[in-house]
């Protein structure tokens, strides 16, 4: 089929054509984002390919259907930047990649709280000047400690069980399902309330829903351990920035680790470098020595990418073979 890829990275294309020596898509890249001013690139395209930060509102929607796009294949797992109901509407149907790789993202997590506790972000900065003093760099063991995860599916699972199986950590979890392989080995449920109340550490990977936006806000940062460190490897909406920023500077919140932030579409997978960013909370938030931030990178193993592709081609070609018809547990519809 013939699909337009939009916000095309050179490691996107390297993935995808590599998996499209299976399949022979028509495959054109673009490295603009998808959006209103954009959408005119889709004509002539039943298959359009985008990312996390693509827009596909009401009025794209509209657009690409009536320029013939009958498929938005995602790839990627979230789907928040897509009008559902506007692509049910035009008879477009949405796929996305739901489970790519969840041990690279559990990886880059346990990755970020390890640095962070241990100050390794810092003295990688200090040893590139010559300068070997150890002072200021006393952090803390996790072992022993409580570690709360919010969302037990395939990488919060992940995540739990390292922690309480490999780093001796006491994990307790939060999600309207229960995982038993995770009540095996120790994990505990418990409310919300009680994990932010009782955690040393909050790692964030439950879906972005209107009851868990700004899940981590002024409100809820309130009844936190004093010196809670928050990681956030899911979705940037999940913890309102402005608040997090105020505990940090309080110094009632002890750190933050964060691959997501919620106002990233302007900022992330790009260069910027000789740009000024005139989002104040962000910047304020990339200076201090208790927060790391990374842009979107936690997916970024060539397995995953290599696994996004082939889900993302596989969609494709299950779409062009069975008459619009994709494999269940990957397509997606509004609620």
């Amino acid at each position: 089929m013939k699909v337009a890829v939009f916000s095309t990275q050179p490691y996107d294309q390297a993935s995808l054509d590599k998996s499209n020596q299976n399949f022979n898509h028509e495959v054109v890249y673009h490295e603009t984002a998808l959006g209103e001013k954009t959408a005119s690139l889709a004509s002539g395209f039943p298959v359009i390919c985008v990312f996390v930060n693509d827009q596909l509102n009401e009025n794209v929607i509209r657009t690409i259907a009536a320029n013939g796009t009958r498929l938005i294949a995602l790839r990627c797992a979230g789907f928040n930047n897509v009008d559902l109901k506007a692509a049910a509407a035009a008879g477009i149907t949405v796929c996305r990649v739901p489970a790519y790789s969840p041990n690279a993202v559990a990886e880059y997590t346990l990755g970020l709280v390890i640095s962070l506790q241990r100050k390794i972000h810092k003295a990688w900065l200090r040893v590139r000047e010559d300068n070997f003093s150890l002072n200021g760099l006393v952090g803390n063991d996790l072992y022993g400690r409580t570690i709360g995860v919010v969302g037990t599916g395939n990488i919060g699972a992940l995540v739990a069980r390292s922690f309480q199986a490999g780093l001796g950590c006491e994990v307790i979890a939060h999600d309207v399902v229960e995982n038993p392989d995770l009540v095996s080995i120790g994990v505990k449920y418990v409310s919300k309330d009680e994990l932010l109340r009782r955690a040393d550490v909050v790692c964030l990977h439950c879906p972005l829903l209107p009851d868990t936006q700004h899940l981590i806000n002024a409100d809820s940062l309130k009844t936190t351990k004093p010196g809670v460190v928050i990681v956030n490897s899911g979705r940037g909406s999940l913890v309102d920035s402005a608040a997090l920023l105020d505990g940090l500077e309080s110094g009632h919140v002890g750190g933050a680790a964060l691959d997501v932030y919620e106002k990233e579409k302007p900022l992330f997978f790009r260069d910027l470098s000789e740009k000024i960013v005139r989002d104040h909370t962000f910047q304020r938030l990339i200076t201090l020595p208790n927060v790391i931030v990374t842009g979107h990178q936690a997916f970024l193993s060539r397995e995953a990418l290599n696994s996004i592709a082939d889900t993302t081609l596989t969609n494709i070609a299950q779409f062009e073979k069975n008459d619009g018809h994709v494999e269940k547990s990957n397509i997606v519809t509004a609620s």
